[in-house]
């Protein structure tokens, strides 16, 4: 198991722990308050832990090795595990929205607010800390179920910032002596549609992920990162593909070098291609590099010393994301380049 998926498990376990912990607070502040804002709150806290606990399992699969039957390791099973995620926050906002309609109609007797409010906000303040955490070390390592699991704590942190507002508005018409009970359901509906927004992201983006779409922000770095160790032996580089398996990250692409070159001297420079990513990346990368001779129209682009030269140095080819997903070499006539939005 790698120090990546080793960090990811540890980390859902506290998101799981603190799931737990947190929802007994919320339904202790719902049975003493009756609030329906409080109660949605509290139902979403059900859908935080059943996720939390299938995001646990989801990582502990995804940390299992390639094996015969899966070759490229286990890690889409994340990808899974979010979309579950997302599909329960959907429902979550869901069904507040229908409760808020309910209460809407028929509103109930609310007491010992100034409790509850305090309950829910120390939630949400957990709820903040705990979910920037797991996002920023989903990001980190590359991992869809730690990332889905922060957004849903961040997100059941906004629902819990407007029954808050809410309950700070009752708590002070009820001191005035107004009945302002219609704006608990109203707050939890506003905030309940917030959270079907945020359900409905998570499921297009693991919808992304399991047609293995382009991660634009991954090309960026990998061309970062050639540019940043590239050898003059190193004419071209093209036909970069990436593909992700929960932390594992998969990349294949084509290196142009001298045809003099020795095989030898070649494997040596490939090499150092392979130990640029892994820097960057750690045993998370597998790199699959092709070598292709240079061509002709290559002597342009290259300084190498070679004897077979047909024309002079003139520069360097550009790397960028757009250019390096070219499907042949950049001097090459007729080539197709695959825009990072997959245009052509």
């Amino acid at each position: 198991m790698s120090s990546a998926s080793n960090e990811n498990i540890e980390f859902q376990k506290v998101v799981a722990i603190v799931g737990v912990s947190l929802m007994a607070m919320k339904f202790l502040a719902y049975f003493m308050t009756g609030s329906v804002s409080i109660f949605t709150d509290a139902m979403e806290s059900i859908v935080n832990v059943v996720a939390a606990f299938v995001g646990l399992y989801a990582l502990y699969v995804s940390a299992r090795p390639a094996d015969r039957d899966y070759p490229f390791g286990h890690g889409k099973i994340e990808t899974v595990s979010s979309s579950v995620e997302g599909t329960l926050i959907t429902i979550a906002g869901l069904l507040i929205i229908y409760e808020s309609i309910v209460k809407l109609l028929h509103p109930g007797e609310l007491t010992d607010l100034d409790i509850g409010l305090v309950l829910i906000a120390i939630t949400a303040a957990v709820n903040l800390a705990v979910g920037r955490s797991a996002i920023r070390r989903g990001r980190k390592n590359r991992s869809p179920a730690l990332e889905a699991s922060g957004k849903h704590l961040c997100s059941d942190t906004v629902s819990s910032v407007g029954i808050i507002v809410g309950l700070m508005v009752l708590y002070a018409a009820q001191s005035l002596g107004y009945d302002a009970r219609w704006l608990d359901a109203l707050i939890a509906m506003v905030f309940g549609a917030i959270i079907i927004r945020t359900g409905l992201k998570v499921i297009r983006e693991c919808l992304r992920d399991f047609m293995d779409g382009a991660d634009k922000e991954l090309l960026t770095e990998l061309s970062d990162t050639l540019n940043e160790h590239r050898h003059h032996h190193w004419i071209d580089v093209y036909g970069l593909r990436t593909i992700k398996y929960g932390t594992r990250i998969f990349v294949n692409l084509h290196a142009v070098l001298p045809r003099t070159m020795t095989l030898e001297r070649s494997d040596v420079e490939l090499s150092e291609v392979e130990e640029a990513f892994r820097n960057k990346y750690g045993d998370s990368v597998e790199v699959s590099i092709t070598a292709v001779p240079c061509m002709e129209f290559s002597c342009r682009y290259c300084r190498y010393d070679c004897q077979e030269r047909s024309a002079g140095f003139e520069r360097e080819l550009e790397w960028t994301p757009a250019t390096l997903c070219c499907v042949t070499p950049h001097a090459a006539d007729g080539r197709v380049v695959i825009n990072l939005d997959g245009t052509k």
